[in-house]
């Protein structure tokens, strides 16, 4: 009965989150002009969202996988939905579903879960299979422009596509209730302690950001002609958009996933030092590697910060106070998270980018939640805006 009660809050919660969504998308789309699209989208939107916001919690997880039972006949029926509803949509607003890489779609949702039945075991410890998963997962997904992306509405504002959200969904399916993942943390929730944690690490970040990058005239101060309601509204609408498009994304999978599954396996193996040892190996040499392949100066810049985040994670492991693992593969990550903006083509960029992949990474120990982290993403990346800052690239 307890259980019974806490699912159905736990579903609630997840219809509240959803109609508060759905009130905002229909609020900034209501513009005559994009109205029918607004309309088309709308039961998509909030089918998509229902699931978004319930899939990740506890309750609901653990009941799915006890009506999956390991039978894969049952595991790949969400799979399925998911492609009907991503080509459903993609249908209704008259695009082609096969045009392009979106033919990869099918591979995309199958994959994951079909290895992760395959196996059917359920793995405690993390091993091979499961890196190898997620990178073969997760690659084509970085390298392919999925067009037609269904984009939610047609025009307008964009919230997100259904790629997207369809790819997100499919990571949680796969992982955490497929494979059994736990500590993921994709769930919505609201408490003071961890938004708190959330703000600080943010100001904390930005702050850093700032000295360093105006100091070696990185970041300019362009300010803002009025404080009025529409740069209000500007700055809510790009801290919700980067939030859903963007930062959901990269946390959960950068996060909630990746750093999460190497955190364990490190714990698992006894040997933190030797994973730092190795990590460190790595890293540097990409890292040079990345500030030498690129114009400008400073190209010793990311080296660095490589450098002092690895040493930060040696000296907070040997302390001995938190779990062994949990801030050596935070380094990995979040290295990898900054060196994986080479395409933004800024060496200083990129450093800063290492150093952002730290705390979000920190926020999502600290809080055990994918969205907290986001929100330290989003607030980042649109920290331009809020401040009236310039970035030179």
């Amino acid at each position: 009965m307890k259980i019974e009660k806490s699912l159905s809050k736990e579903i609630q919660t997840s219809i509240a989150w959803t109609a508060a969504l759905t009130v905002l998308f229909i609020l900034f789309n209501r513009q005559p002009e994009i109205l029918p699209g607004t309309l088309t989208a709308l039961p998509f939107f909030v089918v998509l969202y229902f699931i978004f916001f319930s899939i990740g919690k506890d309750k609901v997880a653990a009941q799915i996988r006890n009506w999956l039972n390991s039978d894969i006949k049952k595991i790949v029926i969400f799979p399925a939905i998911l492609l009907v509803l991503h080509f459903a949509y993609v249908l209704v607003i008259k695009q082609n579903p096969f045009k392009g890489s979106v033919s990869m779609i099918p591979y995309l949702v199958f994959f994951p879960a079909l290895v992760f039945a395959a196996r059917r075991n359920n793995v405690k410890k993390i091993d091979w299979l499961d890196f190898v998963t997620f990178i073969i997962f997760l690659l084509p997904v970085t390298l392919i422009d999925a067009n037609p992306a269904g984009n939610l509405p047609v025009v307008g504002h964009e919230f997100d596509s259904t790629y997207r959200i369809v790819i997100m969904l499919t990571g949680v399916y796969a992982f955490v209730i497929v494979r059994g993942l736990d500590d993921v943390g994709f769930f919505p929730e609201f408490k003071l302690p961890n938004l708190w944690t959330a703000i600080w690490v943010w100001l904390a970040f930005y702050g850093f950001v700032f000295i360093v990058g105006y100091s070696v005239d990185f970041i300019q101060i362009k300010g803002h002609e009025t404080f009025s309601t529409d740069l209000i509204t500007k700055i809510g609408l790009a801290i919700i958009t980067t939030f859903l498009h963007t930062a959901l994304f990269e946390e959960l999978f950068f996060r909630g996933i990746l750093q999460n599954m190497l955190s364990k396996r490190i714990n698992q193996s006894k040997s933190w030092l030797t994973f730092w040892k190795w990590g460190l190996a790595i890293m540097i040499p990409l890292a040079i590697l990345v500030g030498y392949t690129l114009d400008g100066g400073m190209q010793w810049f990311p080296a660095l910060v490589t450098l002092l985040i690895f040493l930060a994670a040696f000296y907070i492991e040997r302390s001995g106070v938190f779990t062994k693992g949990v801030y050596t593969a935070l380094a990995i990550t979040g290295v990898t998270f900054g060196l994986v903006h080479y395409h933004s083509g800024s060496i200083v960029y990129i450093g800063f980018a290492c150093i952002a992949g730290w705390a979000y990474g920190y926020t999502w120990i600290k809080t055990r939640n994918v969205f907290y982290a986001a929100l330290v993403h989003a607030l980042v990346n649109s920290s331009v805006l809020i401040f009236g800052l310039e970035m030179m690239r």
